[in-house]
């Protein structure tokens, strides 16, 4: 396993870096934060949300934002300072919001916000070993003290935990063809950096790839990324521990960046909403679902053609929020 590095040693905010809030706007509208109002930023990140929900809570009110990635904390802590008490940085995974949140003894807060995915910071750093786009050693943990790398997943598991991780997490067609590649390639030596790993993906898919619409590595960064950080496993409920710590009339806010993760806080959002889930054919609903949440967005909601011009990166998000009844 790769060693963490403290936060003393964490790289730096890089040069020139400027952090886009995805859907600020529409974040902005749906929780309605007023001065008073204590909210939660679950993914903080670099505090680009966080930022502009303190600028409408205070005076009076409080943003406490959570992130597993230390080096965001930091980065986001330096950037909010400015806010004094009202914004409290907590160190851990939105998986323990709960647990996070309880020492502070807030009671029901008025609104979370949880901006899902990889962030455009961990992105750009070759030292975390996201993208197929720098080398870098094969990380991908977003709390580089936690857990095993991706490095280690790629060491330890089987062909066919492989194929399964890709196919589920990824939805990669070649995933059988990649985890044998993988598992070859490891008996000639570790698979540690990410340029080793998108070579050999590049090798199994073939000069037909390069017609693909997206690089062909992505689906498999994707996957082993999420299985890395367990972004799937856990979301729902995920969601469901942040209704439970939402006020009467409290507002939930997911954006999510891929169809597997849309899909869980979709379905999570309706069984909240006490969507029957009986057969149709039965006369009388007999599951007894009870009804939490009032859903305020049919469909996700997307970016415009200005937000994706002006931030390419914005493509692919869906935003989704309920209201606690």
């Amino acid at each position: 396993m790769m060693a963490a590095r403290s936060l003393t040693t964490m790289a730096p905010l890089p040069e020139g870096y400027v952090h886009e809030p995805v859907l600020l706007g529409e974040c902005i509208d749906l929780l309605r934060p007023r001065p008073g109002a204590v909210l939660v930023d679950a993914t903080l990140g670099a505090g680009g949300h966080a930022e502009a929900l303190l600028e409408r809570v205070t005076p009076g009110g409080r943003v406490i934002g959570v992130d597993r990635d230390p080096q965001a904390i930091e980065i986001a802590r330096a950037r909010l300072a400015r806010f004094g008490s009202a914004f409290v940085a907590v160190h851990g995974n939105h998986e323990d919001l709960a647990k996070r949140l309880a020492p502070l003894g807030l009671g029901p807060v008025d609104g979370i916000l949880a901006d899902l995915g990889v962030s455009s910071l961990q992105l750009d750093e070759p030292t975390r070993g996201f993208s197929f786009r720098h080398d870098g050693p094969l990380d991908m943990r977003m709390d580089p003290g936690a857990g095993p790398s991706a490095a280690d997943l790629l060491a330890s598991a089987t062909e066919d935990e492989l194929r399964r991780i890709l196919a589920d997490f990824g939805e990669e067609r070649a995933a059988r063809s990649i985890a044998r590649a993988i598992v070859r390639g490891r008996g000639r030596g570790p698979l540690s950096r990410t340029s080793q790993m998108t070579a050999l993906v590049e090798r199994v898919l073939g000069p037909a790839a390069r017609r693909y619409r997206i690089h062909p590595a992505t689906r498999t960064f994707q996957a082993l990324r999420i299985a890395v950080n367990g972004e799937i496993v856990g979301l729902r409920r995920t969601i469901a521990v942040a209704v439970g710590l939402l006020a009467s009339r409290g507002r939930l806010v997911v954006i999510s960046y891929h169809s597997l993760e849309d899909r869980a806080v979709k379905e999570e959002l309706r069984a909240l909403a006490g969507r029957c889930t009986c057969p149709p054919r039965l006369p009388v609903c007999a599951c007894g679902v009870e009804s939490v949440l009032r859903i305020l967005t049919a469909t996700p909601i997307r970016p415009g053609d200005a937000e994706i011009e002006h931030n390419p990166r914005s493509r692919s998000a869906r935003l989704r929020a309920g209201e606690k009844r």
